[in-house]
């Protein structure tokens, strides 16, 4: 059983509608912000899936110092505000220092804190501490028992609102493989478990100053991380994943999500009638 987590109008957790985390995974600009927020929120609606809208304002973890990086703090809180006030959808973007988490606070619903900085205690603390929801992506060299750790560092601030991100582990050089295993031995914490389907399949540094990707892979991945009990899913998505100006070549379409969410609807929904048929 995982603690349902408040985020808006909905909660996270057993007993409630598979949550989808999804955007670009950098905000390019205003419109094409509002147009993916609004895409998603009619096709999870469609589907009584609840949806949460993701998009960084500054990516501080590129490859390269030539990558973008996104349009910075203010103006991406304030395209991050204009998408929770005229398409009606939580928000939730990464922040990277103490004083970041203060300020996004006053924006977003759920504050993120980066894989490479899962460990760092004095932002997990500071983002705790405001209160918000924090959403923790595991760090690819941590182990799945490690994210007790994590959680204990949040809770240290009386904040129980708390979610945890799989994304992958290392693996060798410039790869990434996903355990199922950690999926459940994360779980059993209390917390739900959201599966990041596309950073997974990321290739972190191989694509000569970038990150390159296995885009095919997300979608299986995302099904397997379903039917194994997740409480939702993360994803980047784009209209034009090849044009797109950051991770582009493990971001899904707006076209190929709007059916993958379908799939994950259904998948779901067998997952959650099996665990109401042992509690009953």
């Amino acid at each position: 059983m995982t603690k349902p987590v408040p985020i808006g109008s909905f909660s996270c957790g057993d007993g409630h509608p598979l949550l989808i985390i999804a955007g670009p995974c950098v905000i390019e600009d205003r419109a094409l912000v509002l147009d993916v927020a609004s895409f998603m929120k009619e096709r999870t609606s469609e589907l009584g899936l609840s949806y949460v809208f993701k998009s960084s304002y500054d990516k501080g973890n590129r490859t390269s110092i030539d990558s973008f990086r996104g349009p910075g703090l203010d103006k991406g809180l304030a395209i991050l505000h204009a998408v929770r006030e005229e398409v009606g959808v939580p928000v939730i973007s990464d922040v990277h220092s103490v004083e970041e988490a203060r300020i996004a606070a006053d924006v977003l619903d759920i504050i993120q804190i980066p894989a490479l900085l899962s460990r760092q205690t004095d932002l997990i603390q500071a983002a705790a501490l405001t209160g918000k929801v924090i959403n923790v992506k595991k760090g690819q060299f941590l182990a799945p028992l490690d994210i007790e750790h994590v959680i204990k560092k949040i809770t240290s601030e009386r904040n129980e609102k708390i979610l945890i991100t799989e994304r992958g582990s290392s693996f060798g050089y410039n790869n990434l493989v996903v355990d199922m295993r950690a999926l459940p031995l994360m779980r059993a914490f209390g917390y739900p478990v959201i599966f990041d389907a596309t950073h997974s399949i990321q290739l972190p540094g191989a694509g000569k100053g970038k990150s390159g990707g296995q885009r095919e892979l997300a979608e299986p991945l995302a099904r397997a991380a379903v039917a194994a009990g997740v409480d939702g899913v993360f994803m980047e998505v784009h209209p034009d994943p090849d044009r797109a100006l950051c991770d582009g070549p493990n971001s899904l379409s707006t076209e190929r999500c709007a059916v993958l969410l379908g799939i994950l609807k259904e998948i779901d929904m067998i997952v959650k009638q099996e665990k109401e048929e042992v509690r009953q």
